[in-house]
């Protein structure tokens, strides 16, 4: 079907120009409406007069009749200002159907100074006043701010005209199902896909698309290269898939269907070494490739999330709106997203976030079997943990607080779980990522390795037998002191994840900003909490934070606790790898003299490793013949 393009505006908004271009890239005739104004009329403006409604009314009709007569073989575009609602009805008579309308939006400022430029402009700029006066702007229009470059103004004019989708999500998992329903409730225009296998995965995204009256305009598919041209150019491309070789497979995938400039998102907890890699393969491609991280789970994914995303900082400006538009917000309303930098940058943050997380989790868990063992059942564990919400508030003690409130039958549904932990990954390259740039991420790994202990059910059952334990009768410490050894352990806990990720961009050279990488994470997030929120602003002045005199005075008030708490513990054998390693750690890193020394001569001793001497401040190596 034959269609006619207006494109309207006041002087000076680039109508003109936008109207060749795109005239060129759809292969239709070109009009300036300028060109048909009556003799009359010019003259009255090259003297400096408004033209008035009867003025421009038998031009209206003169553009109308020309938009019916190419209407009959072809489709064509017209530029004219047609500021009022009025103008645009006559412009639209007997053709209402075949019309689509382009407003050029800019201020009055940027335009006065455009026309003041051109010497050839028949209209003197202060007759532009008259026209913003006279404007009335279209509701009905394809509206595109002028402060784009002309290129991309008329790339988003033709997206917009053939009805596209601005967005594409690929793969409808838990999350990936949530962030299709939080884009489309955030007013995107969205395409999603999922895989087609006979017998297991039949009509995914046509299902999804009818469950929810908020994806009543969302395009679902399970063909790949449908899904691919539904979508505007260049095209952006969330993927929401399991992590490692499916990603690649995937792009592989998409590649045949794929054009210059398109943007590939990969949303999953996906190893940061591997985002570098695919980055640099899919440049060769011409194909930007952005590492996100998204944490919030399925409720943050639905309601807001806090998002990470790296690589190509001009490929991210283009999938900048979408993702500040549905993540989390601050307590200021700045968007928990931030680009955060270069390669795989924010994977990277988001796999020691999930290591902290590690850590968060293994501590609630130690502080409820302390509790437990000072003689409290899961209600009155629940209570305590909710009377600590004005000193150590997160998301994870709220939820750990609702877990130990939940019944099934008479007994709490948590005393009915297997106690095997799991763990999809990250915890591990958080670790291996320590080890490699040697930072002494001490909790993350042991947390991790208390997952790993849980594995081991059978030889825990078998073992439990040949091992006494000391009988517990009375803990001789107080909640308070609990609380303190917590928050102590919290403390620690950031400080060791925040030193892996400033390590890494030290190593790296990514720049990255420590204190939005704290403040993304105050809401939305798995590891949101009130002292994330403390540490935004120590991040301001410093990136060792236990240089803060705030945070110095906490650790020092908590410290008699903590040393209390875990002596106890150990007396009675209860297990508490984490919270007996966050002062182990905190003695290790303020020791001045520590006892490598003994290590450094064994080293010499058996490989000839040698040593450095305190007196000697050359630096020089020393070796000795310890026999």
């Amino acid at each position: 079907m034959n269609k006619v393009i207006f494109i309207i505006g006041v002087s000076g908004s680039g109508k003109s120009t936008i109207g060749k271009l795109l005239a060129e890239d759809l292969h239709i005739p070109f009009f300036d409406g300028d060109d048909f104004h009556p003799e009359s009329n010019v003259l009255k403006m090259s003297k400096g007069y408004a033209l008035n409604d009867d003025d421009r009314f038998g031009w209206l009709q003169t553009l109308n009749n020309l938009a019916k007569k190419e209407l009959k073989s072809n489709s064509c575009i017209i530029v004219c200002s047609a500021l009022k609602k009025n103008y645009r009805h006559i412009l639209n008579e007997g053709i209402k159907n075949s019309t689509k309308w382009v407003f050029l939006q800019g201020s009055f400022d940027q335009i006065t100074d455009r026309i003041n430029k051109r010497d050839d402009h028949f209209m003197s700029s202060e007759l532009l006043q008259s026209q913003f006066d006279t404007l009335e702007k279209p509701t009905e229009a394809i509206t595109i701010d002028i402060n784009l470059s002309p290129k991309k103004i008329v790339e988003n004019v033709i997206n917009q005209l053939q009805d596209k989708s601005e967005f594409g999500l690929f793969g409808l998992g838990v999350m990936g199902k949530s962030l299709c329903r939080n884009l489309a409730n955030n007013g995107f225009k969205i395409s999603m896909f999922n895989r087609h296998v006979a017998g297991v995965e039949e009509d995914v995204a046509k299902n999804f698309k009818s469950e929810f009256s908020e994806l009543s305009n969302a395009s679902a598919f399970d063909d790949i290269s449908v899904f691919v041209n539904s979508l505007q150019t260049p095209r952006k491309i969330m993927l929401m898939v399991n992590a490692g070789k499916t990603i690649d497979y995937v792009i592989e995938n998409l590649l045949p269907h794929l054009s210059e400039n398109d943007i590939l998102i990969d949303g999953g907890n996906s190893n940061y070494k591997k985002t570098k890699k695919r980055n640099e393969y899919l440049k060769t491609k011409g194909i930007h490739f952005i590492g996100t991280g998204v944490s919030g789970g399925e409720e943050g994914a639905l309601k807001g999330p806090s998002i990470m995303p790296s690589g190509n900082k001009e490929a991210y400006k283009q999938v900048q709106p979408y993702l500040e538009k549905i993540s989390a917000k601050d307590k200021n309303g700045l968007p928990c997203c931030i680009y955060v930098g270069p390669e795989g940058s924010g994977q990277f943050i988001k796999m020691v976030h999930n290591g902290v997380e590690y850590v968060e989790m293994q501590l609630l868990a130690e502080v409820s079997t302390i509790l437990k063992a000072m003689g409290q059942n899961l209600d009155a564990i629940s209570s305590t943990l909710e009377s600590w919400k004005d000193t150590a508030s997160s998301y994870l003690l709220e939820i750990t607080t609702a877990i130990f409130k939940k019944k099934e039958g008479d007994d709490w549904l948590v005393n009915k779980i297997l106690d095997k932990a799991g763990n999809k990954g990250t915890g591990n390259w958080t670790t291996i990522a320590s080890a490699e740039l040697g930072v002494p991420s001490t909790l993350i790994a042991s947390a991790l390795f208390s997952r790993y202990v849980t594995f081991y059910k059978d030889e825990r059952v078998l073992l439990s037998k040949n091992f006494e334990k000391q009988t517990v009768s009375e803990l001789n410490i107080t909640t308070n002191e609990v609380l303190e050894a917590y928050q102590f352990a919290r403390i620690i806990n950031h400080y060791q994840g925040f030193k892996l990720i400033i390590e890494a961009s030290n190593k790296s050279s990514w720049n990255l900003n420590i204190s939005e990488i704290a403040r993304i994470w105050t809401n939305g997030c798995i590891i949101r909490s009130t002292l994330m929120e403390d540490l935004v602003d120590a991040f301001k002045e410093t990136t060792n934070f236990l240089t803060n005199v705030e945070i110095i005075e906490k650790l020092n008030q908590y410290k008699p606790s903590t040393k209390k708490v875990i002596s106890q513990c150990v007396l009675n054998d209860l297990t508490t790898p984490a919270l007996s390693e966050a002062i182990q750690f905190l003695n290790g890193i303020t020791t001045a003299y520590a006892s490598a020394n003994v290590i450094q001569a064994q080293r010499d001793y058996f490989g000839a490793h040698t040593y450095q001497r305190l007196d000697d401040p050359s630096g020089k190596s020393h070796h000795t013949n310890w026999n």
